[in-house]
């Protein structure tokens, strides 16, 4: 689970405006931060299944937004992977 101070970092670093909350830009950033933190988890407890389960939830979520960004705002979508560090 994320903080409020760290998602709304998250949020502030990605926002294509001012009010910015649930673009897709931003909604990859903040998954990305999440899968990141579960991995981190994963590797403790192995046999944590359900939180596999939400992980590849995420992950799958994840893939569905960047491929909506790649075929609607190409230079967003290459900005982002850059940004965040992602292979595509």
């Amino acid at each position: 689970m994320l903080s409020k101070t760290i998602k709304q970092s998250i949020i502030t670093d990605n926002a294509t405006h001012k009010a910015d909350t649930g673009s897709a830009e931003v909604q990859v950033a903040v998954l990305s931060k999440r899968i990141t933190d579960l991995t981190e988890h994963l590797k403790i407890n192995k046999k944590d299944h359900a939180s596999r389960r939400g992980l590849l939830q995420m992950v799958s979520q994840r893939r569905r937004l960047l491929s909506y960004l790649s075929a609607t705002k190409p230079a967003s979508y290459a900005k982002l992977i850059k940004k965040l560090g992602l292979k595509r």
